[in-house]
């Protein structure tokens, strides 16, 4: 199945912010859907994180696509819209010395993350797809993929606005 894989623009936030689950506002979709509508197949089947960065990215790509909150960013928690300097430093520490299993207070672990993704895309069917969706969807699903370890695949960079492709069997 090819799948191609699309972050939404740069939201309009500071940067040491915590963001994940916060719905905020990015940068004007249409020049991202102008310069990657051409390099999508024709019949591409979209799918989307409803929140508004990734959404509007994508239904500007193709008005006829399907949200899916399985697509949305990692939840922060309590976290989210917190500088991270802010964040106590024994929390931080202990998400560092266990990335894939620990939970930020009151949201998710990367596992969890990892494995809700994971099973959105395996229930699809057909080819081409695209994926307009976040740092930490993307990076969670090229790992598993990929097959890369944990803190190889927690580091990938992936570009606002950027989009890769990838081949993968059902």
């Amino acid at each position: 199945m090819q799948v191609f894989l699309i972050r939404h623009p740069r939201p309009f936030l500071d940067l040491g912010i915590c963001y994940g689950r916060l719905d905020i506002q990015a940068e004007d979709p249409q020049p991202v859907a102008a310069r990657l509508k051409p390099l999508l197949p024709e019949g591409t089947t979209f799918f989307s994180s409803p929140l508004q960065r990734a959404r509007l990215l994508a239904e500007a790509l193709d008005p006829e696509t399907r949200i899916d909150a399985r697509l949305s960013e990692m939840d922060f928690g309590e976290w989210e819209g917190q500088p991270w300097d802010a964040i106590d430093r024994d929390a931080l520490d202990a998400w560092a010395a266990d990335t894939l299993h620990y939970t930020p207070p009151g949201g998710e672990s990367v596992a969890g993350l990892q494995h809700r993704a994971i099973d959105f895309v395996t229930a699809l069917r057909g080819s081409p797809i695209a994926l307009v969706t976040h740092c930490g969807v993307i990076r969670a699903l090229l790992g598993h993929w990929r097959q890369l370890p944990v803190d190889e695949w927690t580091s990938l960079q992936i570009d606002f606005g950027s989009m890769l492709e990838i081949e993968i069997d059902q």
